[in-house]
């Protein structure tokens, strides 16, 4: 009986200290799917390893000793600092650790950061040029896709990671909805890039383009002003409104149709403001 109001109790609290999920409260929880679906392909799944090779199968073999033991593929913790978002990384992050200048000496804390360099990409079908700050490794994976277009729509956001290749992706889908309005004047070419890259465009729909690419923050400000423009009007501002005009234009037919008023009655009106004792006119 004790064990079992033990291990009650042991649930409960971590009931209590369970972490809530980003779409049960507030604005988030208002989000469409199409959001879910690229925050789970953003944030929820693993991806592709960068900094170590990982091993293949559950279990291997010692060559020297033949002990069997299980293979664990545990990925490298890695640091994505705020500028990270303003640049293309190729899925590269800093590593934080500890290094040894010498055998004896005490190992000292250091952290190893990518190689970053500003490069100029072209993406064809926005037809512009991009000073970006890249690492070896991103420009590596775009000439091993055959271009910056294709390496961005067939990489998946888990990979891409940082909010300014995703934005661009965004753009790129955009367009591609649109067919290539950079090539409007040139219907031969935009015929060519169509063709080209319209492969991309089946595995999404319309809604999921337009919320693809926006931070949590980003997408929960873009819902909130749709909900502003798209909120109804009450209808006693509407009725106001309304009356207001009706009078307005029972006014000025009232002007249009009295006559001017003569001296004498203006001049009875005038006294009879000016008495105290007088009697008020029956209108």
């Amino acid at each position: 009986m004790a064990s079992n109001q033990i291990a009650k109790s042991s649930i409960k609290t971590l009931g209590v200290f369970q972490k809530h999920g980003v779409f049960r409260e507030g604005v988030a929880a208002l989000l469409p799917d199409a959001y879910k679906k690229f925050y789970k392909e953003w944030r929820l799944t693993e991806p592709a390893a960068v900094h170590y090779v990982p091993e293949l199968g559950k279990y291997k073999r010692d060559e020297i000793t033949g002990e069997v033991s299980p293979i664990e593929n545990r990925p490298i913790p890695l640091i994505f600092p705020k500028e990270h978002d303003h640049h293309i990384w190729g899925g590269e992050g800093i590593i934080q650790g500890f290094r040894k200048t010498k055998e004896q000496a005490r190992r000292v804390p250091h952290f190893w950061v990518p190689t970053l360099r500003r490069s100029v990409v072209y993406s064809e079908v926005l037809n512009k040029y991009f000073s970006v700050v890249v690492t070896e490794r991103a420009i590596n994976l775009i000439n091993a896709n055959y271009g910056f277009d294709h390496y961005l729509l067939k990489t998946p956001a888990c990979d891409l990671r940082s909010l300014l290749p995703l934005g661009l992706k965004r753009h790129i889908l955009k367009a591609l909805q649109a067919g290539c309005p950079a090539y409007k004047e040139k219907p031969e070419i935009q015929n060519e890039v169509l063709k080209k890259y319209e492969q991309y465009l089946k595995a999404y729909t319309a809604e999921e383009i337009d919320w693809y690419g926006y931070s949590l923050t980003q997408a929960c400000k873009k819902l909130e002003k749709q909900m502003e423009e798209e909120k109804a009007i009450p209808l006693k501002q509407i009725y106001r409104v309304e009356l207001l005009q009706k009078l307005r234009a029972e006014k000025t037919n009232q002007s249009e149709h009295s006559s001017p008023p003569s001296e004498s009655s203006l001049a009875a009106s005038w006294i009879h403001k000016m008495n105290p004792f007088g009697k008020k006119q029956e209108t």
